[in-house]
This record gives C-alpha cells, structure tokens and sequence, in this order.
C-alpha cells in the first residue's frame, strides 16, 4: 500500500454510466453530454481539479441481446446503447487537461494488434504521455455479432491476447527515442539501423513492419487488465500496470487480494501490478439524505433492464427463471458460480430479483453511502483494511455526483494525508504509479 489513494474515474460513453436509467433523472445531463464535447471537456477539467490520476472508459462495442433472445430491453432502456466510441472522445479531453490520464477499453476480438498500437500511440505522443488501454478479450455475444466474429472459448480468448500483446510489445519496443534524429541540416528523420522491423508470424496474428507512431513520453500506454478468473488474473499479472477489479463487500475484496498475490507470486514473473478496486459514493447532506437519493435511483430500474442487462454479461437469459425464487432453487448450473458472487453482502435467501437490481446500480461494485465525511472514511477504511491502490469510482447522476465528490469529499481525503494535493509526473505512468517508481 502507498502513501496515497489513487483515485479514477469509471465512465462508460453512453446513456448511463452504471447506474440503469439514470439519464432520466432530473438532475442527470448525460443525454446532452452524449452530443456535447465541450460538456465532457468540463467533466474531465472537475477531475483533473480534483487530482484524479485518470478517466477510465469501459466499453461495450455491442447491444445486450441474452435476454429472451432480443436486444429490446437495451435499446428501450438505454442500456449502454447507444455505445459511442469512447477513443475518439479521449482526443477532446487531451485537449482540455494537462497532466488528467486517459484510459479507454478495447477489445482485442475485432481489431488486429497494429490498429490499436497505432490508434493509442497516436494519442499518447499528442497528449505528452498520458494515454491507457484496458485489455479485454471480447465476451460480449453482441459484440462478437456486430463484427461477425465466432465466439471463442474463455481460455482461448486469453491464449490468443498472450500473443495479441507480443505483437503489441514488439510494435512499442521497434522505434526507440534515440532512433528519431529529426535532424533538419542533414535531412535525416531517422537512423534505420536503431530501428528494428517487426517479423511476426504466429498461430493468430502475422505482422511485418515498424511501430507507426513516434514514441511517447511514457513509451507505451498505462495497461489495466480486469480478468478474475484465474487465467484471467494470470494473463493480468503478466500485463497490466494496474488490475481493476469488481468485488462487492469487503470481505471479497480482502479474499481477492490474496488470491491474487498468490497468483502474482507464482506467474507474474516478479510483478505485482497494483490493484484497482470498483466503488460507487452516494452522497448526501446528510446520511438519510444519501440512503434516499440511493433508494430514489433503485426504485427507478425495472426489473427487466436489470435483468437484460445481467443476461448480457453473465450469457444466460435470465427471463427463464423466475425471479423471486431464491438463487439457489434454480436448476442451472451455467450461471450459478457467477450469480453467487453476486450474492455477497445480502442476509437471508437470495433471490435473481435482488441481484438483478443491485447490478442494475452500480453492476456489482459497493455502494459508499453517506455525507461527505462518511464517505471519505469508509474509502479509508476499505483502503487499510485491502491494501488497495485505490479506487475506480462510477458515478450515478450525470456530472453532479463527481462534481459532489470532488468539492467534497477530496478535501476530506487530502485533510486526512491519504490523498495527493498536486500531481508528481506529468505522464499518466508517473502520477499512477508514483510509488513504484
């Protein structure tokens, strides 16, 4: 554990962020966000006021289409659709921020290696070094659908990202600075013989040629991994800067710590990524305050969103079953493993419907609710108690929420000395990893 919380900021370029229907609270101006780049250059000028290392766009290139076999649900509720490109928008905010590091999910189904190298390494030497990627390998049915892709096993889709990051590294390692002369009296751009030409020819991906992008100040993108499976977390021991996951109470997030180091210590080759835990604040005046606004955006998510939506991540259509039996009377054994993670923190029988709706909020992440002060010391506590990095904080209503956070409970963090009060680096490597460097 470091001297401080490192603190991002998870968004998805959509309707809502994690939170099912929250475009339709009064308050809410993600719709007009959804069509306004100067209204998102605002959202990450807050974050960079409030020494955020970075914005984290998840991303789904693809409709929720599990439940009863049909997209409807996630069409007629906005359910991460539409799905913008979250990319493009990094662009804007690069321009907006200074020293605010940006990272966007791309899948490593649909795009070959070169693509990605050349699209990030675009972005990273334009904003100074302060792009990052989030690998995933594609697990979303409408996603393979969309580009007309088969569905590969789990494990495959891991063993092909092994050899998608081998090409990545090879791309990043070819160009290095000293290669690049610029050198306007002898018109020489480059000293070919620094640069090495990539020749890869494997079971997935065949490439020949050099890095297209001139390398950045960071050298290559911040890389998160969010695998918790236990090949997923062995392929993000490998590769990831810092692991993002998703547990819901303490108690998980504890196990999950040490079930990673032990599996840091046994393949990640020297390596222990830092770990970044997923957390929603909803904040209030006071704590009844909060618990209401908490209840005011549950009692908002039908049943079926949440369902549609959980059918799309989790692969089973969960409209057959019925939904106030307790989980486990249901004759499934696809779905049963995952849905009990999901049942953490309840008391007593648990059914699909409570499920459905507490990942309708906030998919699954702890909800920190309470004023301003209650939040700042439950982010502590979990911080002590796991040994965290810090944290990936999803807003609930569009910008206010982390407007809310920022102006409030940041002093509170900075007041206790857990919390940075300017950036150290200037690239996104620097201000994230500060105490591994």
């Amino acid at each position: 554990m470091g001297k401080h919380i490192h603190l991002l900021s998870f968004l998805i370029h959509s309707p809502i962020n994690h939170t099912m229907l929250s475009w339709a609270h009064k308050d809410d101006r993600r719709l007009e966000m959804m069509g306004d780049i100067h209204q998102w250059q605002d959202y990450a000028r807050t974050l960079e006021r409030g020494l955020f290392d970075g914005v984290f766009f998840a991303d789904t290139p693809g409709v929720f289409d599990r439940y009863k076999d049909r997209m409807d649900e996630a069409l007629k509720y906005g359910l991460c659709w539409p799905t913008h490109d979250p990319v493009v928008l990094l662009s804007a905010l690069a321009a907006a921020t200074e020293r605010l590091g940006l990272a966007a999910t791309i899948s490593t189904g649909p795009h070959h290696p070169y693509h990605i190298v050349r699209q990030l390494s675009t972005l990273d030497y334009l904003s100074h070094g302060r792009i990052g990627w989030n690998i995933v390998t594609g697990h979303l049915r409408g996603e393979h659908r969309a580009f007309g892709l088969p569905e590969m096993e789990h494990d495959q889709r891991y063993d092909r990202a092994e050899e998608y990051m081998q090409v990545c590294y090879k791309l990043w390692d070819s160009v290095p600075p000293e290669a690049i002369l610029a050198d306007k009296e002898r018109g020489e751009f480059a000293d070919p013989a620094k640069i090495t030409q990539v020749q890869h020819h494997g079971e997935y991906f065949d490439c020949e040629t050099v890095s297209p992008a001139w390398p950045s100040e960071q050298g290559r993108p911040v890389l998160f991994q969010a695998g918790t499976s236990p090949r997923g977390l062995k392929f993000a021991v490998r590769h990831a800067d810092v692991i993002f996951a998703i547990q819901p109470e303490l108690a998980s997030m504890k196990k999950f710590m040490t079930d990673y180091k032990a599996i840091a210590k046994e393949h990640g080759g020297g390596r222990e990524p830092g770990i970044a835990l997923g957390i929603q604040a909803i904040i209030g005046g006071t704590e009844e305050q909060a618990h209401g606004l908490a209840k005011e955006l549950e009692d908002r998510i039908p049943l079926e969103a949440g369902l549609a939506r959980l059918s799309g991540t989790l692969g089973n259509d969960f409209s057959e079953f019925d939904p106030d039996k307790p989980i486990e009377e249901l004759a499934t054994t696809g779905s049963q493993g995952l849905m009990k993670a999901m049942t953490r923190g309840f008391e007593g029988p648990v059914t699909i419907r409570q499920v459905a709706t507490r990942y309708g909020m906030a998919i699954g992440k702890p909800q920190l609710i309470g004023t301003p002060e209650q939040v700042a010391d439950q982010i502590e506590h979990v911080w002590r108690e796991t040994g965290c990095h810090g944290f990936n904080l999803t807003p609930n209503i569009n910008p206010g929420s982390m407007e809310d956070f920022v102006d409030q409970v940041v002093p509170i963090l900075q007041k206790k000395d857990i919390y940075r009060t300017e950036y150290s680096g200037k690239t996104f490597r620097e201000n994230l990893l500060e105490e591994a460097a």
